[in-house]
């Protein structure tokens, strides 16, 4: 008879950050992202994960009335995950901007650089997140490409989209 070793479960990494809503959040966040990145020693572009948590924290600061936005960086099932929390109960729409526009690009950025993004709604408003897959060997570079973004009523479970999902509406 064969016994068989049960299976390890994937690590489980988890950071949690309240930041007040004032422009000093954005860096404070990219540097919370690369510290986890280099503690964890996670295998991830750390310049696209602090670029695109930079994008959704200044849009959750431009876009949100309350005095904290919140960070959530997780690293499980071979991806880096990060959800950036506010009061908002708005939903992001991803939208095409001008070549000569000063903004508008940020989920434009999250929607090409990100393994894949999204939006869910929470008891205290929403949560924007993106997670990057694990790159073993970063030198390689590789397929990153655009990733249609998710609506749903609870998070997603793990590093899936919520099934059924409707799509952010491109505009």
């Amino acid at each position: 008879m064969k016994t068989m070793a049960p299976t390890r479960p994937a690590e489980l990494h988890v950071c949690r950050v309240r930041l007040t809503a004032q422009p000093a959040a954005a860096p404070e966040a990219r540097s919370q992202v690369l510290a986890a990145i280099r503690a964890w020693h996670i295998p991830v572009d750390p310049g696209v994960a602090v670029l695109l948590t930079s994008e959704l924290v200044t849009n959750a600061i431009r876009h949100e009335a309350s005095e904290t936005v919140a960070v959530a960086i997780t690293c499980s099932c071979g991806r880096l995950r990060v959800d950036v929390h506010d009061t908002s109960r708005f939903l992001p729409v991803l939208m095409e901007a001008r070549a000569d526009a000063e903004t508008g690009r940020g989920l434009m950025l999250v929607a090409t650089l990100s393994a894949e993004w999204g939006v869910y709604l929470t008891p205290a408003g929403k949560a924007v997140y993106f997670t990057l897959a694990f790159q073993p060997d970063l030198a390689e570079g590789g397929g990153r490409g655009s990733r249609m973004g998710t609506v749903s009523r609870e998070p997603p479970v793990g590093s899936q989209s919520a099934p059924n999902a409707p799509a952010i509406p491109a505009a």
